[in-house]
C-alpha cells in the first residue's frame, strides 16, 4: 500500500479534529513559539515570543497548559502556574543554551562579581533564574537593563545579546558569558553579503543571538515579535530574515504581499520542531509530559520572572 499526500491530509484532518476534542475536554490551551512547525502554529490559541507567551501563560484561565516550545518555556509556565497542570508534547525538547550554564558555574562567577546584579536570559533552567536577580527576553532585555540602577551586569547565559546590549548602552558595564544560540551562531556575514547582492531590494532583519558582525549588517534587530511588527509596519517589500526559519509562517501570514528570504539553510532549530501533531495529540490524550518545578526552586526562580514582568505590566 502507498501513502499518498491525500492520505496524509486526511490524517492530519483526524489529528486536527482530536486534539481540538480534547482541549475542550481537558480545558486546555496551546502556546506555540513562532519557531514551531507550521501545522502547530495552526492550530495554537496563542501564538507568541517568550515574554508573550510568558504572558500567556500567567493570564490564562486553562486549568491545562500545553507549551508547544522547549523545556525552559514550559517550565517558566509551571512556575507562573503552581496549580495548573504545565505539558510539554515531547520530553526530549531541549535548549542547547540552557546547558551553557551551569549552578555551579553561576555562583562561582557571582563570587567573582559580588556586586554584579544578574540577569538572565529567559533561556534558562528555573534552576538559573532561582539563583537570578532578574530574567529578560529578547524583546525587553535592552529596556530592562537600562532600568536597572546598578552599573555592573553580569548577563547569562547568551554572549551575542549581552554584546548587543552593551552596544546599545555603553553606561553599563556588561559582564557577558560564553554561551550562544547554536541556531543562530550559524548565520554569518559572508551570507549576509552574499544574500544582499541576490536581493538587493531586500531589507534585512536581525535577531539579536546573532552575532555582532552580522548585526552590523542589519536595517533593524529585533525579537520574532519586534521582526513581525517591523515588518508589518515596512514600505519594504522584501526581507531577509536573520532567525530561525519557523517565524516565516507567521510573517507570511500577515503580509502575503511581502517576500521573505534565508540567508542560510541552517537557520532551524531540531528541538523546536520535534513537536508534531502527533505529539500534540498524544500529549492531550495521556496528559503527557506534565512540567513540574520544585517548590523551593520555582518561588525562588518567580521571584525573578515577576521582576521582569512588573517591569512592562503597563506595556502589552
Amino acid at each position: 500500500m502507498i501513502y499518498t499526500e491525500k492520505d496524509d491530509r486526511e490524517y492530519k484532518d483526524k489529528l486536527r479534529a482530536r486534539i481540538q476534542q480534547l482541549k475542550k475536554e481537558r480545558n486546555a490551551v496551546i502556546l506555540a513559539h513562532y519557531y514551531q512547525r507550521d501545522e502547530i502554529q495552526e492550530i495554537a490559541d496563542i501564538k507568541g515570543d517568550s515574554l508573550a507567551l510568558s504572558r500567556a501563560a500567567r493570564d490564562t484561565d486553562a486549568e491545562v497548559i500545553v507549551f508547544c516550545g522547549v523545556l525552559f518555556m514550559a517550565e517558566t509556565a509551571c512556575i507562573l502556574n503552581p496549580n495548573r497542570i504545565v505539558l510539554l508534547p515531547v520530553k526530549e525538547a531541549g535548549c542547547p543554551m540552557v546547558d551553557m550554564i551551569t549552578i555551579d558555574m553561576l555562583r562561582q562567577k557571582k563570587k567573582e562579581y559580588p556586586d554584579a546584579v544578574v540577569v538572565a536570559y529567559v533561556n534558562t533552567s528555573a534552576a538559573i533564574k532561582a539563583e537570578s536577580d532578574i530574567c529578560c527576553t529578547s524583546s525587553n532585555a535592552v529596556e530592562l537593563i537600562r532600568s536597572i540602577k546598578k552599573k555592573q551586569i553580569l548577563f547569562i547565559p547568551d554572549q551575542n545579546l549581552a554584546k548587543y546590549v552593551q552596544s546599545q548602552i555603553p553606561e553599563k558595564e556588561i559582564i557577558c558569558w560564553e554561551g550562544f544560540c547554536p541556531t543562530h551562531i550559524r548565520v554569518h556575514e559572508g551570507q549576509i553579503r552574499a544574500a544582499k547582492r541576490l536581493y538587493p531590494d531586500a531589507e534585512f532583519i536581525a535577531h539579536p543571538e546573532c552575532e555582532p558582525s552580522v548585526l552590523a549588517l542589519a536595517d533593524y534587530i529585533a525579537s520574532t515579535a519586534g521582526m513581525i511588527k517591523y515588518v508589518e509596519k515596512s514600505k519594504a517589500k522584501e526581507f531577509i530574515v536573520g532567525t530561525e526559519y519557523g517565524i516565516l509562517f507567521e510573517l507570511r501570514r500577515r503580509n502575503p504581499d511581502k517576500r521573505f528570504y534565508t540567508p542560510t539553510e541552517g537557520l532551524l532549530c531540531a528541538n523546536m520542531k520535534l513537536t508534531t501533531l502527533g505529539w500534540l495529540a498524544h500529549s492531550l490524550e495521556l496528559m503527557e509530559y506534565r512540567i513540574e518545578v520544585p517548590q523551593e526552586i520555582r518561588i525562588r526562580a518567580k521571584r525573578a520572572v515577576d521582576r521582569m514582568l512588573n517591569v512592562f505590566a503597563d506595556k502589552k
